[in-house]
């Protein structure tokens, strides 16, 4: 908060002041009951010497002396209580010269004042640039969820990223995918959480299993966690799964879309399906369904982390797409609205692929997507 300060100097001259003004007004007091007691005294002294006279039988004369000499005294008095109007106007003048200042005085007030006034126009400019710095912050607050988040990176290059200050690592790989036959090619994301000091879990493991064993190095992979059976989700599942011997998890709806991939033999170890959890090492996984890109499709969310894995179903600014196309689109926007925005706005959101977001940032895309 910014006030403006009173001059001091003005400060000090209304104290004096007012202290100048109290010795004025007992002055005056003091020589109006001085004159009052002169007078008195010299009317009593006129009467007793008129009546002394009369019973000595003086002359006239020497009550005219008499008088003469009262006279004297009179014109004395006028003069002393003259002299105490010069006492009483030197005592203002004096503390009128403490409380008004002179032509001198006024200079340095002036001086004082511009000092003032040059403070006050600094402390404004200082509030001015404090405002507009934590107008910049504001603003970089408003960023601060991508610009913190090491997943957030726009670029599409293979390579590992992590693991990040809450334990997550991704793997990006060379997809090339076929969906109605038409060939797509782009980076993907595996995930790989780190569930407690021995093991990990990893989530929709894409085409790169080297890259993906290799991140997770010595720890044991707990589970493999696929959010449905598209290929990039899975196409290394059964050979992670075998490497490190760790059971797979998938939704039963997508067996139709695993098998394709995998042939009948190699069966997921854990039938997932929403509304599910799973406690793994000092984790607890929430399933949440995400029906829309596929039927069995579900996210995996990790509340005491603040992330979920939304698979395909939404990517930063846009509902996910399957190739070109929107499988269900009414369905995948249901599944955004009521399981993924209704998540804490602050929570994480880690995509199949492209960059980190936020449920905050994507509730205020959703509109647009109606």
């Amino acid at each position: 908060m910014f006030w403006k300060r009173k001059p001091k100097t003005q400060d000090g001259q209304e104290a004096t002041d007012s202290a100048a003004e109290a010795v004025v007004d007992d002055t005056g007091a003091t020589e109006e009951t001085a004159r009052a007691e002169a007078t008195s005294g010299e009317k009593a002294a006129t009467a007793d010497k008129k009546a002394d006279a009369e019973k000595a039988g003086e002359p006239e004369g020497a009550g005219a002396s008499a008088d003469s000499d009262d006279a004297a005294g009179e014109k004395a008095a006028p003069a002393a209580a003259d002299d105490d109007e010069s006492a009483a106007e030197a005592v203002s003048d004096d503390a009128g010269s403490e409380g008004a200042p002179d032509a001198g005085d006024t200079d340095a007030t002036e001086t004082t004042d511009g000092a003032d006034s040059e403070k006050t126009d600094s402390a404004k400019a200082d509030a001015e640039d404090t405002d507009s710095e934590k107008a910049e912050d504001e603003d970089t607050g408003d960023e601060a969820p991508a610009s913190s988040d090491v997943f957030a990176d726009d670029t599409e290059e293979a390579g590992v990223t992590g693991p990040d200050s809450e334990g997550v690592t991704r793997v990006r790989a060379a997809v090339s995918f076929e969906f109605d036959d038409e060939k797509f090619e782009y980076i993907g994301n595996t995930w790989i959480v780190r569930a407690d000091d021995d093991g990990v879990v990893v989530i929709d493991p894409g085409p790169d299993a080297e890259a993906v064993l290799e991140a997770v190095g010595e720890r044991e992979v707990y589970l493999v966690a696929c959010t449905n059976a598209y290929a990039p989700h899975i196409e290394s599942a059964v050979k992670i799964a075998e490497e490190t011997e760790a059971p797979v998890a998938l939704h039963p709806r997508e067996m139709r879309l695993w098998r394709r991939q995998h042939g009948a033999e190699h069966r997921p170890d854990y039938e997932i399906e929403g509304g599910g959890s799973m406690t793994i090492g000092d984790l607890q996984i929430d399933v949440v369904a995400l029906p829309g890109t596929s039927p069995g499709t579900v996210g995996y969310s990790i509340s005491q982390l603040g992330v979920v894995f939304s698979g395909d179903t939404l990517r930063k600014g846009e509902p996910g797409m399957v190739g070109n196309t929107y499988i269900d689109y009414t369905t995948q926007l249901a599944s955004i609205g009521e399981s993924l925005l209704s998540l804490p706005p602050d929570t994480r959101i880690l995509p199949d692929r492209g960059p980190a977001t936020t449920v905050a940032a994507e509730g205020r895309n959703f509109d647009s997507w109606v």
